[in-house]
């Protein structure tokens, strides 16, 4: 049972660039800032950096809008470039009004605009870009854990801002996770009074992501990697990929 949870950010990290080793920024910025990993961290990543390091931007002067995204942008009084670029990264259009696009994302998350995202993506050459999300979120997460684990035994959470249904405001959540339950199933065990549970699942993943977000922020904080320390868990690792609730399961769309 964790008694006691230590957040920090690594300080300092410079803009990150399409080829970027992300691991050995990670490093050398706990390195600057006196600090070491250790076993049972958990390393939290910005999904921005992530999709940056691995070239995800669009150049939007190279998009031609399709027909199905012209008549959406002018539904949502949206630019149609940012709309082909949101429909070719999604399976379907949950919901739409002017300025909003709920989307089913081709990794099976439901979020705005499927991911799309232009803010803290700097012009180059006066050339607006937009950036999507990593092609393989859990692969980005085991290829940064195995980096790191020459160093020490850690989890690393990839994430990002999702809304939430009925409720205002975004918060962390999970979009790629290695070395750790994204899930703890609780059923079958017993509560204080000795009662089963029957529908506790926690979500571990989408929980450190909230944590950390804290100390992330998301706006002008260029603090997009956090450590976690002192978590406990024994439940077999799983990523967030085998958690995405499956279509029979979802009652709100």
């Amino acid at each position: 049972m964790t008694a006691r949870l230590e957040l920090f950010a690594i300080p300092g990290l410079p803009m990150v660039q399409a080829g970027d080793d992300l691991p050995a920024m990670i490093l050398a910025g706990l390195e600057r800032a006196g600090q070491v990993l250790q076993d049972r961290d958990v390393v939290v990543i910005a999904q921005k950096i992530v999709s940056k390091a691995e070239g995800r931007t669009v150049d939007l002067a190279d998009v031609v809008p399709s027909a199905e995204a012209l008549k959406l942008a002018a539904e949502v009084g949206k630019d149609p470039r940012i709309v082909e670029v949101v429909l070719s990264d999604s399976v379907k259009v949950v919901r739409s009004r002017p300025n909003l696009m709920i989307m089913q994302h081709r990794l099976g998350f439901v979020m705005a605009n499927a991911g799309v995202d232009q803010s803290n993506v700097a012009e180059a050459d006066g050339r607006h870009r937009a950036l999507l999300l990593p092609l393989d979120p859990d692969g980005s997460a085991e290829a940064i854990r195995s980096a790191l684990a020459i160093h020490a035994d850690v989890g690393v959470v990839i994430s990002d801002s999702f809304g939430r249904p009925w409720r205002r405001g975004t918060a962390g959540v999970a979009i790629g996770a290695a070395g750790i339950p994204s899930v703890i199933d609780l059923r079958g065990q017993p509560d204080l009074f000795g009662r089963i549970l029957e529908v506790s699942i926690i979500g571990f993943a989408d929980e450190i992501a909230a944590a950390a977000s804290l100390l992330q922020g998301q706006a002008a904080e260029a603090q997009p990697v956090v450590v976690v320390r002192g978590l406990t868990w024994h439940a077999p690792n799983l990523p967030v990929a085998d958690v995405i609730r499956p279509p029979e399961e979802d009652l709100f769309q």
